[in-house]
């Protein structure tokens, strides 16, 4: 069922919602860019329907509401071990559609790929989603040809139109609240791109020989290895532990999981002092073979949602979609068609 709703209107029904819920969405931070006097958008815990950034793509991704950068997993003491208490307040999430498909490949990795991770279970249950629509293509995204720019698995959608606010609920225990706060009850589809300006195509044939290509020995220079796209990107789900003591004795203390990422130093090393794809060319094909190869070749769709967060925040200008591009001139380098 879909209803308009006035400003007010949809304060009203946050304000119901918050009750049981807590409630994050983009939002601006003042100040705090990757720049002097430029402001941040990023994910942040919201109290009215005026905070909610709907015109500007968020700098980071909604993962770290179910994936947090640094998570404490259990207490220990010296004969002791309990686990940390989980948030018992429900969650919704304002997310746009290329993030509400990269639920599905975090929820494949955490739940899917062996045994399910309690830790990223209990807080995933609490979690309802909310998709916001998109009526413009935003700089560097390519959802469209990753499939990602529509999403029918959402709890309501929200799109801005003539001041007022347009609602898709489905969820029947929400409708009346929606019903109550409304103008009007109206049909809604929500918004979503057929077109972006940043196309990609990844060759039919690609294939694990790719990786003999010279096409990833540019990135050993241009590269510099700092992971801001590991930690953007909405599907990247390493981490590593650590375990923070109390006391000098290293009796009592905690352990954490904390995000990783294969493009920086330390990421491959193993005991007895060795390290894997030491080169920056070397993570890089690592990581793009990862999202839009092997991925696929398990789970049946690509990794990559084409987002471009990637892409934004590169301090070097590396385009992970032009590097997608670069894969079929690479695959007839190695594999001798382009002779």
């Amino acid at each position: 069922m879909g209803y308009k709703l006035s400003s007010s209107g949809m304060n009203s029904v946050l304000s119901e919602l918050s009750r049981e819920y807590r409630l994050f969405a983009p939002k601006s931070f003042e100040g705090m860019g990757h720049f002097s006097d430029t402001d941040l958008i990023r994910y942040g815990e919201i109290k009215s329907i005026d905070e909610i950034v709907l015109d500007k793509k968020s700098q980071f991704s909604f993962k770290e509401i179910v994936f947090p950068v640094s998570e404490t997993l259990f207490y220990f003491t010296e004969n002791q071990v309990k686990s940390a208490e989980e948030e018992q307040k429900k969650t919704i999430v304002f997310l746009r559609s290329c993030d509400l498909h990269s639920l599905r490949r975090l929820d494949d990795m955490y739940l899917s790929n062996g045994p399910e991770d309690f830790y990223y279970k209990r807080l995933r249950d609490k979690v309802k989603f909310a998709l916001i629509g998109c009526r413009e293509s935003f700089e560097n995204c390519f959802c469209v040809d990753m499939e990602t720019s529509k999403s029918e698995n959402y709890s309501f959608s929200l799109d801005m139109r003539d001041g007022d606010y347009h609602v898709d609920c489905r969820e029947s225990e929400w409708a009346e609240i929606f019903k109550v706060y409304s103008s009007e009850e109206i049909e809604v589809i929500p918004d979503y791109v057929t077109e972006n300006k940043v196309r990609v195509s990844i060759p039919e044939n690609l294939g694990i020989e790719v990786s003999k290509s010279n096409m990833w020995d540019e990135y050993d220079s241009r590269c510099i290895d700092c992971g801001r796209c590991n930690f953007v990107c909405p599907t990247c789900t390493c981490f590593t532990m650590q375990d923070i003591f109390y006391t000098d004795n290293g009796k009592v203390g905690e352990r954490r999981r904390v995000w990783a990422s294969c493009m920086v130093d330390g990421f491959t090393d193993v005991a007895g002092g060795g390290s894997y794809r030491q080169k920056n060319g070397q993570r890089m094909r690592f990581k793009v073979l990862h999202k839009v190869l092997d991925y696929k070749q398990r789970n049946g769709y690509h990794m990559c949602t084409g987002c471009g967060r990637c892409d934004d925040v590169c301090p070097e200008y590396i385009s992970f979609s032009n590097t997608i591009n670069k894969l079929e001139a690479a695959m007839k380098e190695v594999t001798g068609d382009g002779k």
